[in-house]
């Protein structure tokens, strides 16, 4: 995919835009105040992830390439997200490979987590004292995790695709 070429959703572009798109019109030179909802970096040596995590959904990925997650990957999860009234805003997206030493504990210590998926990421590699198959909600440490295949095989298997949002039904109560 071309950057230059990159499509967003509405809810993002609205999100980016917000004060620019709907600006004050009685003070026309102020500069309005930008929030970003991607791309959070705390300070230096500390965590980066995409989103906002407003809701403490821990979104666990693995790419090598990638800093957070691929285009064609983000756009899945977004409208997966978007499918269970879910936003980029509302999550915090963590690309596993650039934590290979932390487990669990560390992650759930920083980003709150009630809900964790693990796309691609088995559980006991992730530090979790268990493993659970494919699609299985399963509550430990005060958070529920759902394992599933990467995006990238789910991107190409819609039975994959159907058993995940079947999982995210349940998880989320839709």
């Amino acid at each position: 995919m071309d950057i230059n070429k990159i499509n967003f959703p509405a809810t993002v572009i609205a999100d980016l835009y917000h004060n620019s798109l709907v600006g004050d019109i009685e003070n026309t030179n102020a500069i309005p105040e930008t929030k970003i909802p991607v791309a959070t970096l705390q300070s230096p040596g500390s965590w980066k992830w995409l989103g906002e995590n407003k809701k403490n959904i821990l979104v666990l990925v693995s790419y090598d390439t990638a800093v957070h997650i691929p285009d064609k990957e983000l756009q899945l999860l977004t409208a997966m997200l978007e499918a269970c009234k879910l936003g980029l805003g509302d999550v915090a997206i963590v690309n596993r490979n650039n934590y290979p030493e932390q487990d669990y504990k560390a992650f759930l210590d920083e980003f709150k987590s009630r809900v964790t998926l693990l796309f691609g990421i088995e559980p006991v590699t992730f530090g979790l004292p268990m493993n659970f198959p494919f699609f299985q909600i399963q509550a430990f440490a005060a958070c529920s995790f759902l394992y599933s295949p990467s995006l990238d095989e789910l991107e190409k298997d819609k039975v994959l695709k159907s058993k995940l949002w079947v999982s995210l039904r349940r998880l989320f109560n839709i």
